[in-house]
């Protein structure tokens, strides 16, 4: 996954510090993280020139990276301690879905995820979204240890 940032770099940082990530290489204006258990993610910089002209100025807007996790609650205390931005407090969806959404510097939404029992499934009786029918994105909550 590539997202075009004002400062790949910052964006980069983020990602080491509160989810594990590590860099593997980084030029100017690009970095690009890996993780064993998760995505790779690749920030550029708003209009580096290796981008296509139509593209160069857009920004990561209406994408979000999304992290199943094993633990939401304790996710969320962990992030809070550590002084990141919370964009949306943790909420259950009639689904069961359990999600909270934070902000990485340049304004990159993640969204951390768990599943809780709804005694059911969906309004219309279908079972909760599997991993696969999540965001592109997402590491396993048997894989989310590593993310700490």
């Amino acid at each position: 996954m590539c997202l075009t940032v004002e400062d790949a770099t910052t964006s980069s940082a983020f990602l080491a510090r509160h989810f594990g990530f590590k860099e593997t290489m980084a030029a100017d204006g690009f970095t690009s993280l890996s993780h064993p258990d998760g995505p790779n993610v690749i920030f550029v910089r708003r209009g580096l020139e290796v981008l296509p002209e139509g593209l160069r100025e857009q920004h990561a807007a209406g994408v979000l990276l999304a992290f199943t996790v094993a633990d939401l609650p304790a996710e969320y205390e962990r992030l809070r301690a550590e002084g990141v931005p919370i964009a949306m407090e943790p909420r259950v969806e009639p689904w069961g879905e359990r999600v909270f959404l934070v902000a990485d510097p340049n304004g990159v939404i993640i969204e951390l995820v768990d599943w809780v029992e709804t005694g059911g499934g969906t309004e219309t009786g279908a079972e909760a979204p599997t991993e696969t029918t999540t965001a592109a994105a997402t590491a396993t909550a048997d894989d989310r240890s590593a993310l700490q």
